[in-house]
């Protein structure tokens, strides 16, 4: 019974329900394409805001309280991937009023940037899951973490479109996010492909030096021992 308690407690610590709460907004941030009602754009923009910046204080937390767990590692990328993806969905099919007029929240040149964060994002994940089946890390890097602020940031702009100039800046944002999810995206794979080489070096090595060893050595020939000069007495003198 304590051991269940126990279970009960890692996983409904404060770090993982941050997490879960970044899940559980997802289906409201995706009703706000069938509301034509701009106040819930706007509430979807800020629940994507909220649920924004748990993801920076749920592995904070779980690291500063000691609680880092299996679930929070699991479902934390998991819920990202899932916030982001909604949030580019709800764009590529969302209209706003603006002065009477249906405006998409992006316009279709923005789709580039979409469809490479989409693609990054399950490149990514692909290559996180091979290199985990051989226990090898893909460790984030500091200009993809920058690439996550303009994202986020981008994101949240969008859902205010039509107020001020929160939508025009949100996606010029989008487009320095794409860019930067591009060559993180790369770097990643990148690294990928050197560790795949090195595996491929590191199996034919052996093979070499076993047909080295198993080929027969040719024993040189035996020498004849060297004849030792006989040394000639010294003639005597006559008398």
């Amino acid at each position: 019974m304590s051991e269940i308690i126990g279970k009960e407690r890692v996983v409904y610590n404060l770090p993982n329900l941050l997490t879960l709460s970044r899940i559980a907004v997802i289906p409201l941030i995706f009703l706000s394409v069938y509301v034509k009602c701009r106040f819930f754009n706007y509430l979807a923009g800020i629940l994507f805001i909220a649920a924004s910046i748990t993801d920076y204080y749920d592995g904070k937390l779980a690291r500063a309280r000691n609680e880092v767990s299996a679930f929070g590692r699991l479902f934390d990328p998991i819920a990202d991937k899932l916030l982001v993806a909604t949030a580019l969905v709800v764009f590529l099919v969302k209209e706003v009023n603006i002065d009477g007029t249906a405006t998409p929240i992006i316009s279709k040149i923005s789709y580039i940037p979409v469809f490479v964060i989409l693609c990054r994002e399950l490149l990514v994940s692909g290559l996180r899951e091979f290199l985990r089946e051989v226990n090898v890390g893909l460790p984030v890097t500091r200009l993809a973490k920058w690439k996550t602020g303009f994202q986020m940031t981008a994101l949240s702009m969008l859902f205010f479109k039509g107020w001020f100039i929160w939508g025009g800046l949100g996606e010029i944002l989008l487009w320095v996010a794409g860019i930067l999810t591009f060559i993180t995206g790369y770097q990643y794979f990148e690294q990928s492909l050197n560790y795949i080489k090195n595996e491929n070096k590191s199996k034919s090595a052996p093979k070499v030096t076993e047909e080295v060893k198993s080929q027969p050595v040719a024993k040189k020939p035996a020498s004849a021992p060297k004849k030792k000069p006989i040394k000639k007495a010294p003639a005597k003198a006559k008398k």
